[in-house]
């Protein structure tokens, strides 16, 4: 999922934010949309893990979900998903701990006040982030496990700023074209019209944060779900062989979308 978000950093008594292409304004209140990052957290976790985290990237639709999957069947003890904290409502075939851990507003709140998150964002009225303890849970109770992270390219541009020291491994998963993006999402029939709205509007950020250089370590396009996740495998296990791909240039769908 891609959670549209901005840096937050205070000074002086003003809110300074950061877009995604670095943009900085200030305001005196914070805006729906934010994240707040603690710096001390990370090191706690850095010094316990011996093998990179996996950081997974790519709009929605654009399959990391299938492709994490195959990855956990094929290795089920090497690897473990890093659960995210959520305030929406859990849907049907979700387990509360698995899918995310579903917390009140109230809750998610005394987290962030408490600086227990690497990164957090609001997304369509729910909130979301991912703790410092997840990412540590991962190692410590998945007896040395390595931890993957599926987040947006904001979190990773978050992370790049704030959390050096965790030193994942920067995958981005990138559509064939937008419009084939665009057919994936209208044809899976799980999310409403504005809702694909919104992840469309989304895709556009994260394509042109992925296009810009060395964002990512490494661009798999998923054009071939097999061809994709032999690339994602050989990246993981650090074969030296592989190529990254490119994001694709812009379709005519994705420029009359940026232009409208």
């Amino acid at each position: 999922m891609w959670r549209q978000c901005v840096y937050e950093e205070r000074r002086d008594g003003k809110v300074y934010t950061r877009d995604l292409h670095g943009r900085q304004q200030w305001s005196s209140l914070v805006r729906e949309t934010h994240v707040a990052v603690s710096s001390r957290i990370w090191p706690h976790i850095a010094t316990a893990m011996s093998q990179r985290p996996i950081v997974l990237c790519g709009p929605s639709g654009v399959g990391k979900s299938t492709l994490i999957k195959r990855l956990f069947e094929e290795f089920p003890t090497s690897f473990g998903f890093s659960v995210s904290h959520t305030t929406r409502h859990i849907r049907p075939g979700e387990v509360d701990g698995q899918s995310y851990h579903f917390v009140t507003r109230d809750e998610f709140e005394r987290r962030v006040q408490n600086g227990e998150f690497l990164e957090h964002a609001v997304f369509g009225g729910n909130m979301y982030g991912t703790t410092a303890q997840a990412v540590r849970d991962v190692h410590e109770k998945g007896a040395g496990r390595r931890a993957i992270l599926d987040i947006d390219a904001q979190g990773v541009r978050l992370i790049k700023q704030n959390h050096p020291d965790l030193n994942p491994i920067y995958v981005f998963i990138s559509p064939p074209t937008f419009s084939t993006l665009k057919e994936r999402l209208e044809g899976r029939a799980t999310d409403s019209k504005d809702a694909i709205e919104r992840r469309l509007s989304m895709a556009l950020e994260e394509l042109a944060y992925a296009r810009q250089p060395d964002s990512f370590d490494c661009i798999i396009v998923n054009q071939d779900l097999a061809k994709a996740y032999e690339k994602l495998r050989a990246v993981i296990q650090g074969e030296k062989s592989v190529s990254s791909d490119s994001v694709p240039p812009e379709d005519e769908a994705e420029r009359l979308r940026r232009s409208s």
